[in-house]
């Protein structure tokens, strides 16, 4: 799966969108929502399985310019740390 997976990421490339591959998806950012419903499309059309699940949740705040890094950030202020573990 791997394969499809860097398929999917790869035609992200043709898009002005910002995105993070974790091991549970994909996070991608956009200044424009069509951008980032284009792009998605391009994902999903680049997978060639017989089937392909792609889901989308959109966080559309327009009262303040803030970016998933921004987020992760806070939550790592309100902690004191980093958030994440490695466990051995």
């Amino acid at each position: 799966m791997s394969a499809e997976i860097a398929k999917a990421v790869e035609a992200l490339e043709a898009f002005d969108v910002t995105y993070e591959t974790t091991p549970m998806g994909t996070v991608l950012e956009a200044d424009d929502a069509g951008e980032l419903f284009a792009a998605a499309q391009a994902a999903h059309e680049a997978v060639d399985e017989d089937r392909v699940i792609t889901t989308l949740t959109v966080d559309d705040k327009r009262t303040v310019e803030q970016t998933a890094r921004d987020k992760v950030s806070g939550v790592e202020a309100a902690l004191g740390r980093e958030a994440k573990r490695d466990r051995q």
